[in-house]
């Protein structure tokens, strides 16, 4: 046998090694992974789900709730129709809003004047849970962009981290 017929020999063996390799690891790595969505420029930066001082439904209260969406890209993305909707389905639509680049939009809960980086649902109640909740964002197309979550859900209250959908943890 020449040198040349076993180093293919060998070279062939030890690709269908990898490849055995690779097939049992994919599914063991996959198990504990979230599905992965189409990476967005746009995102929640930030939730403010507990309007400090006291749940009197006063709109200064309301408005101290909000969640922060910042467009990350250097070009100005048209927010027309997108919505921001939590566990319970309440859902504000962006109307005819474009978001410049490099900049993020405050989404107060109550009542108030729109501008290039505030807007409001002009709600009388809280929207989002202070114990625990998700925040998505979805395009024009009904497709998720982004979701933030927080609060523990085995159930501790406690945990008042925000979690991103990518895994990185925020801090009100």
């Amino acid at each position: 046998m020449s040198v040349s017929v076993s180093a293919r020999r060998l070279t062939a063996a030890a690709a269908v090694a990898a490849a055995a390799v690779g097939a049992l690891a994919l599914p063991a790595a996959a198990a504990g992974q979230h599905p992965v969505r189409p990476h967005s420029d746009v995102v929640i930066s930030k939730v403010q789900y507990d309007s400090p001082g006291r749940d009197d439904r006063s709109n200064r209260s309301l408005n101290r709730e909000w969640v922060d969406v910042t467009n990350t890209a250097r070009r100005a993305v048209d927010l027309d129709r997108w919505t921001l909707t939590d566990e319970a389905g309440h859902t504000y639509t962006f109307r005819h809003f474009r978001l410049e680049g490099r900049s993020t939009v405050r989404v107060h809960t109550g009542e108030g004047r729109d501008s290039a980086t505030d807007v409001y649902q002009d709600r009388r109640a809280y929207v989002w849970n202070n114990d625990r909740d998700t925040a998505t964002l979805r395009n024009d197309r009904d497709r998720t962009v982004d979701e933030f979550s927080w609060g523990d859900r085995r159930g501790d209250d406690r945990d008042r981290r925000g979690e991103h959908r990518d895994g990185g943890d925020f801090r009100r």
